[in-house]
């Protein structure tokens, strides 16, 4: 038997009503599938049910690669890395229209979406992507402006994603049992952007800038981002507000003029 690591994060998902109802989202036949931390394989065996045309599983445990390379081991279309999400080149060998499933370590969930987000094709190769959150920081992504969750994650993920779905998941459909609710959120990319960002790492540096301190006005931020007659030319910005109450239509603004310069 194969326990769970606490190192990893790993609460594997065993209600099959659930696994069901989130492969259900989208329509996986005939399409690729990447699968991030599929443990032992309780949602790759429903998207197998659905004839996809390929499945890459990425599983960081050992112990768990091993076991799913031979449970497996007859299966021509499934291919499984054993590497670290964050470290593997992700963008460089997915396929085009690809759908991404995953049930993330809560611990390096935010990392794993950013990396995601940062994706240089445009449009990016994916079609879809699903994946489950804790509860709180799943809210803090899928907030619309203005919310007490509003911050840089849903000012960065509201640029380049779009939200399709999301339900939430007890604690009870899970083995080991985590102490909290989890979020599945389906993103679709977004096919118009009204801003045109060359490089998200300049969004998120900006957004870093002017949340690191959250509860303060912005008058002493905005100045190391923006010149005097810069920020004379973007409606709206007014340096007595907080972060919080800038519009992510501001943060993409300030980007594009930064860029631009």
């Amino acid at each position: 038997m194969i326990y769970s690591k606490k190192s990893l994060g790993q609460n594997f998902l065993i209600d099959k009503n659930i696994i069901r109802k989130i492969v259900n989202l989208t329509k996986v036949d005939a399409k690729d599938v990447v699968e991030i931390g599929p443990g032992k394989g309780a949602l790759t065996d429903e998207i197998l049910k659905r004839n996809p045309k390929s499945i890459m599983l990425i599983e960081k445990d050992d112990r768990l690669f091993f076991f799913l390379k031979k449970k497996y081991y007859n299966n021509k279309i499934i291919k499984i890395f054993n590497k670290d999400i964050l470290k593997i080149n992700l963008e460089s060998i997915i396929k085009k229209k690809s759908i991404i499933f995953g049930n993330l370590p809560y611990n390096i969930s935010s990392q794993i979406l950013v990396k995601i987000i940062k994706f240089k094709n445009c449009p990016p190769k994916f079609n879809d992507i699903i994946f489950m959150f804790q509860k709180e920081l799943g809210e803090k992504i899928v907030c619309k402006f203005p919310s007490s969750n509003y911050g840089r994650l849903s000012i960065l993920t509201h640029y380049k994603l779009i939200i399709a779905n999301k339900f939430l998941i007890s604690p009870n459909c899970f083995f080991p049992k985590p102490k909290i609710n989890s979020m599945i959120v389906h993103f679709q990319p977004k096919s118009n952007k009204k801003y045109i960002i060359k490089n998200i790492d300049n969004l998120e540096k900006i957004t870093n800038v002017l949340f690191s301190n959250k509860r303060k006005m912005i008058n002493k931020n905005i100045k190391k981002i923006l010149y005097d007659h810069e920020l004379k030319n973007i409606p709206n910005l007014k340096d007595e507000l907080r972060p919080a109450e800038l519009k992510p239509e501001l943060y993409y603004k300030i980007t594009e003029l930064i860029e631009n310069r």
